[in-house]
């Protein structure tokens, strides 16, 4: 069986108040041909199919489109869908009776037996099957786990070296693989989840530190070996975690300045009768993600010149210019630096995605911790003159000092 694994679409994400619609588009508009060239048997989405809760009608249109037209190019592909930190997980299940009729499994929340309170396989244990319609493989379909679904966090926390958060998330994937192991009849049991993994490589500014009660991250060994394939979402960078066969498939282009060196794309899982064999499927951009400069910074009047190598379209549609992230070193006070750059920016065919200043590092040793003092005890002026030197690598100047004197004193 050949299985497409993606995840981390965040549809409806803009970027510095930038629409993503053209990306999102074109990237779902690749996925039917990507499941017929690879002859996918089922394609695993592991969460945040969108970027918020409240997604708009356009986000979720993108989406039932996206769905319709893998049925319509692929009758026979099964699509199993978990919810992630960022989706509305009841919004996500409601279209369930449609979904189903074309082959789509959703699975927002966990779902319990009343009477026992065991996990209702019906609707997390997924059969898998090959073109013609024999059984396979089967899905364990876990969603982003909420503090309502982990069970008895407090009973036996005491555990050394065990946090209650992690226990209880390694008892829910132990107890959801000891209820699916006589189901699925010696056949290939594959899971999902949604969690940050720990080892796993973040992008900063684009992931939120997500699981329960502070913890941070989950060791990969929460999933039993007998697993033959665990597909995770949450990070947006491609990586295996653990083992080979535990694996982030990443966004689908780059959702920050963090990501722009990522080879975005998705997963392609071979099921053999050796395990699970992985492959990562790089995928085009449709829009440049760029870095002014490539590596460093720069200054604003040299900032003309790099956007001018460029080559920029100047015809190009609005929702296909590049993004640019400008990383600028001041060459004299920094305020209002970041407004300047972006001034010149816009007068170009080109988002800006952000703007950073890259401040001068302080001298060895000037960061020796003070003792720490009330405000009573504290001079305004003097806490003005420091927080000026650590946002502008330098001392205020007079007419600085006369407007924060102005402001204070209310003349």
């Amino acid at each position: 069986m050949r299985i497409l694994h993606t995840a981390d679409w965040h549809i409806g994400q803009t970027l510095n108040g930038f629409s993503r619609e053209a990306e999102h588009g074109a990237f779902l508009g690749k996925l039917p041909e990507l499941a017929a060239r690879h002859e996918a048997d089922a394609m695993i989405v592991a969460g945040d199919i969108f970027d918020g809760v409240n997604p708009s009608a356009e986000s979720m249109k993108l989406l039932y489109d996206a769905l319709a037209a893998l049925h319509a190019s692929r009758p026979a592909l099964q699509i199993i869908i978990v919810a992630g930190n960022h989706d509305p997980a009841g919004r996500l299940e409601a279209p369930r009776a449609l979904f189903e009729a074309i082959g789509v499994h959703v699975v927002g929340i966990l779902h319990r037996d009343n009477a026992s309170g065991a996990l209702d396989m019906s609707r997390h244990l997924v059969p898998l099957r090959a073109g013609n319609g024999e059984v396979r493989a089967h899905v364990l379909a876990i969603p982003y786990l909420r503090s309502g679904d982990l069970p008895l966090l407090a009973e036996d926390s005491a555990e050394a070296g065990s946090s209650p958060i992690v226990k209880a998330t390694r008892r829910i994937y132990a107890d959801a693989v000891d209820a699916a192991r006589p189901l699925a009849g010696g056949l290939p049991l594959l899971a999902t989840g949604h969690l940050h993994c720990a080892g796993g490589l973040e992008s900063e500014g684009a992931e939120r530190r997500i699981l329960i009660g502070g913890e941070h991250a989950a060791p990969a060994d929460i999933f039993p070996d007998e697993l033959a394939y665990v597909a995770l979402g949450h990070l947006h960078r491609a990586q295996g975690i653990g083992r080979p066969t535990i694996r982030y498939s990443g966004s689908p282009f780059p959702m920050s300045a963090t990501e722009i060196g990522y080879e975005h794309g998705v997963t392609l899982v071979e099921l053999q009768p050796s395990g699970a064999r992985c492959e990562h499927i790089k995928i085009g951009r449709t829009v440049p993600c760029i870095r002014l400069p490539e590596h460093g910074s720069l200054t604003l009047p040299e900032l003309p010149n790099a956007i001018a190598a460029l080559n920029l379209d100047a015809s190009c549609d609005k929702q296909k210019q590049p993004f640019v992230y400008a990383v600028i070193r001041p060459d004299g006070p920094a305020g209002g630096l970041s407004g300047e750059v972006q001034r010149v920016l816009e007068e170009h065919p080109l988002r800006c995605a952000g703007v950073k200043i890259d401040r001068p590092a302080r001298a060895e040793g000037a960061l020796v911790a003070e003792p720490l003092r009330s405000l009573a005890e504290c001079d305004p002026a003097d806490l003005f003159e420091k927080a000026y030197v650590a946002a502008h690598g330098e001392a205020p100047g007079a007419a600085h000092r006369m407007a924060f004197e102005s402001i204070r004193t209310g003349e």
